[in-house]
């Protein structure tokens, strides 16, 4: 008899992924991942709505989800967005529209996306040594950030800045920033994050998000997604300013070029560098280690 087959969809701010797990006796293992980036949320934050391309684009690659979660016959599919859709004041389009081709999403509260994210962590096997973790979720409209022991979380926030929201405060259409703006940016980060989150209290901080996992490929230069290269790497907190500082200062074109690069990431790859860093520097770690697992992991697990 064939195991229970799940999938989990997250419709993010700036891309929707795709997993479709089988459960055994030693928890979810993944059969299929996907990531399609659709810009949900670009210009949210400045208009207060989901433009109508992007929105069309992520409810084709929500349709694509569901039927690839079908085919490979998961009984249940769970999608659910996040910030963007949070605070766009038509997020009831996104999802009307979605129930109407018959793939329904709901809206994660921040708190609970927060929540999901430590969870995926804390029963992952590739950092069960640590007795403290701290996680840096960095998305396109909220930064997550949590400090927990394996009995007790210390801390747990959503901070309203990610990589979209920044992009729209960004005053060039290139994307690329000057060594004057890259010090407003992150002064802007700085201010957001309010330097709260423990610092020196951190243990073992883990980076979740798309973010740290192209940090990896572009350091390896990965032509090919490879996810257990890429899941458990370290990026030690020099490496991620440095990438923080020669990807700002490229244009959108110049990264789209980077080998290893992840096809669209180019107009956030440089911004969710530039949080990460202030993240770790917000916690005094000296580095992360990189999880390809998000919230979703997290959802599967409770079930």
């Amino acid at each position: 008899m064939r195991n229970v087959r799940k999938a989990v969809i997250d419709v993010g701010s700036n891309s929707v992924l795709l997993t479709v797990a089988e459960q055994f006796e030693n928890g979810w293992n993944p059969l299929f991942e996907s990531s399609a980036v659709t810009a949900l949320g670009e210009g949210t934050k400045q208009t207060g709505l989901l433009a109508e391309p992007n929105l069309t684009r992520t409810l084709e690659a929500i349709q694509v989800g569901f039927a690839k979660a079908r085919e490979l016959g998961a009984e249940e599919i769970v999608c659910a967005a996040t910030m963007a859709a949070r605070i766009a004041t038509n997020a009831a389009s996104l999802l009307e529209r979605a129930d109407a081709q018959g793939t329904p999403v709901f809206i994660l509260s921040g708190e609970r996306e927060a929540e999901l994210g430590l969870k995926a962590v804390l029963d992952d096997p590739a950092f069960a040594a640590h007795e403290r973790l701290s996680i840096v979720d960095v998305g396109g409209h909220s930064t997550e950030i949590v400090v927990a022991d394996r009995a007790k979380v210390w801390f747990r926030r959503s901070f309203p800045v990610g990589t979209l929201g920044l992009r729209g405060e960004s005053p060039t259409d290139t994307g690329a920033m000057d060594g004057l703006e890259l010090m407003r940016m992150a002064s802007r980060i700085d201010d957001r994050l309010g330097f709260c989150c423990l610092p020196h209290q951190g243990g073992f901080c883990v980076a979740l998000g798309a973010t740290g996992t192209n940090l990896v490929t572009l350091r390896e230069q990965m032509t090919t997604w490879q996810p257990d290269r890429v899941h458990g790497a370290w990026l030690d907190y020099e490496e991620v300013s440095k990438a923080a500082g020669w990807l700002c200062q490229m244009t959108d074109t110049e990264r789209a070029a980077l080998v290893g690069l992840e096809k669209g990431r180019e107009r956030s790859i440089h911004l969710g560098s530039l949080i990460l860093e202030r993240g770790l520097f917000a916690l005094r770690v000296l580095g992360c280690g990189v999880s390809v697992r998000g919230w979703r992991y997290g959802l599967l697990a409770e079930s």
